[in-house]
Formats: structure tokens, sequence, C-alpha cells
């Protein structure tokens, strides 16, 4: 029972990231408006964990407000995968996605309805890959008490699989007194690596810009920079759990702003994620969703703050 728990805790966890995280860091806005207040009731419900009354009430805005069908169907759909809803049902959630993107095609919503069906299909990916994982641990055990002549060896492979899990926090320690001369951020790999004298300290999974192919080319691309720069100042009160920020734009960036005719824009950062959302932790790296930023977790952003000094040479690659 605890291992079926331990499952239905990170399917909780993986869609509490899609249905909170993703709206909150890719829109950056709030789905309410004045002009249907009737949604700010509907909302109201939601976050007060009335999520029956809150269906029903949307039900009511559809039938009343016909051209907000497409709103309708995706609030309903996350209310239905909502983890805190003891009645969610992922089928209907999945149902009312699919018919926004076929009722109605130019939605602004179609994109996240996408990726919530994604992320909602991969669960079960997941859910079978931890389920494979722990049948492996469970044949180990098996094979221990079966095979009492190979007990040690048994013992020594579940060890490793259990030690597997701690090995980043003995990492950690182990670079604590090594400070990196070097960052190294492979765009295509969506991988930063800190290194010093050649050698390869640790690597980290990334999130980049919203618009991650290609170079920064102006302000509000949405792009992530390609090129050399410099961590140059750090902010440790920032809204996305410290960030370094890194020396972009720089004289070629600017070079080809110029020639464009447009700002090559700024504030390009390594940072963390948005605070009050540490929980997140790896699964915000399932979609690029900067600005144009480089992303890693709260505890990564900590480690590499400690390990980069400013003056850190940072080279992006595409």
């Amino acid at each position: 029972m605890d291992k079926k728990q331990s499952r239905i805790g990170e399917h909780l966890k993986f869609f509490f990231v899609c249905i909170v995280i993703t709206p909150i860091l890719i829109c950056g806005c709030s789905h309410l408006n004045e002009e249907f207040k009737a949604f700010r009731e509907a909302n109201d419900l939601f976050s007060q964990g009335s999520y029956k009354a809150s269906l029903s009430k949307y039900e009511q805005i559809n039938e009343k407000y016909p051209t907000a069908g497409d709103r309708v169907l995706f609030e309903m759909g996350i209310i239905h995968a909502y983890p805190g809803n003891e009645q969610k049902d992922y089928q209907k959630s999945l149902e009312c996605f699919q018919k926004l993107i076929k009722d109605y095609p130019g939605s602004g919503y179609r994109k996240d309805s996408e990726m919530m069906i994604f992320n909602i299909n991969n669960v079960t990916i997941k859910d079978n890959t931890i389920a494979t994982q722990q049948t492996q641990i469970e044949s180990l055990h098996q094979e221990v008490k079966s095979k009492g002549n190979e007990i040690t060896t048994l013992q020594k492979k579940i060890e490793a699989l259990e030690k597997e899990v701690k090995s980043k926090d003995d990492e950690i320690f182990a670079l604590q007194k090594v400070p990196a001369d070097k960052i190294l951020i492979e765009k295509k790999e969506r991988r930063l690596a800190l290194i010093s004298k050649g050698k390869v300290l640790k690597t980290y999974k990334i999130a980049l810009g919203g618009n991650p192919n290609g170079p920064k080319e102006r302000q509000g691309d949405n792009k992530t920079p390609e090129g050399t720069y410099v961590i140059d100042s750090r902010n440790r009160d920032s809204r996305y759990h410290l960030s370094l920020h890194i020396s972009y734009p720089n004289e070629k960036d600017k070079k080809r702003a110029k020639e464009l005719g447009v700002s090559p824009g700024g504030d390009v950062m390594i940072h963390g994620i948005k605070n009050g959302f540490s929980w997140v932790g790896d699964f915000h790296t399932d979609v690029d969703w900067t600005k144009g930023c480089i992303a890693v977790t709260d505890k990564e952003i900590e480690e590499i703050d400690k390990l980069a000094p400013n003056g850190t040479i940072v080279e992006i690659r595409p």
C-alpha cells in the first residue's frame, strides 16, 4: 500500500506542476477579468475547495456566455485534474481539453490545452517507469531471501540503487570547496555544466526561454542568448530565488540589434524557481518557461551561487 501511495504522490506532484505552475510561469497573468464577474465567483469556489460547486458555476457561465466557452472548458479541465480534488477525473479533464482544441482551433488556450493533454498522458509512462524500478528492487529483495549464499552481493546491489538517489547530495558536499571558472550552457541538450580548470564539476538540467531556437536578437523575443559572457552581478532578493546576472548584450549582440534597428534587451539571468513554488523541483524542466533566462531548481541555484563568483565566464552554445 505504501508503494502505491508513493506512486500516487508522484502523480499528484506531477499534476500539481502542470495545473498550477505552468499557467503562472508561462502566461504570467490571471485568467480573471472584470467583464465576467462570474468567473471570479467560480474561481473563488475552486480556491475554497468547493470543486463540485465551481464546476457547476462554470457550466452556468457556459450557458450564459457561450463566447467564453474555450475558457470555461480550460478551467473545468484544470479542476477535473486538480490533485486536491478527491473526485478528480483525468478522463473528463482530457475530454475538456480535447473539446477545446476541436471546437476552438484559434483559442488562446489551445497551446496550454495541448500541453495539459501531453502531461496527463505522460503520467502513465512515468507510472510504468516507477513500477518497473520498484519491481526491480522487489525482485532483488526476493533473491536475497531465496539465495542465502548470494545475500551479500544482492544486498550491495540494493544499497547501490538506494544510494543513487542520494548521490547528488554527496556531489554537492565534495564540490563545495572547488570554485568554477566557467559555466557552459548547451541549449540543445538543456544542460548547464560547472567547469574548473577544464574539468566538469557538475551538470544540471535546465529550462530556457519560451522561444529557445537561435540567439537572442531583440527585447521581448523570449530567446536565450548565444555567445560568451560573464557573471557580472547577482540578486539574492530576486523574484526567482537568487539570480546571477549574465553580461548580455555583448558587442556582437549590440551590433546585430543595431543592424536590425531594435533594442537587444537585457536582464538575462541564471535563476531558480519563482518564489513560493520551490516544491516544483525538477518538473519545471518539462517545458521552456522563462523569458530568455536559464532556470534551475532552487537547490541547484544555491549550489551554483556558491561555486560561481562574479567574473565567471559563461559560454552559451546553440
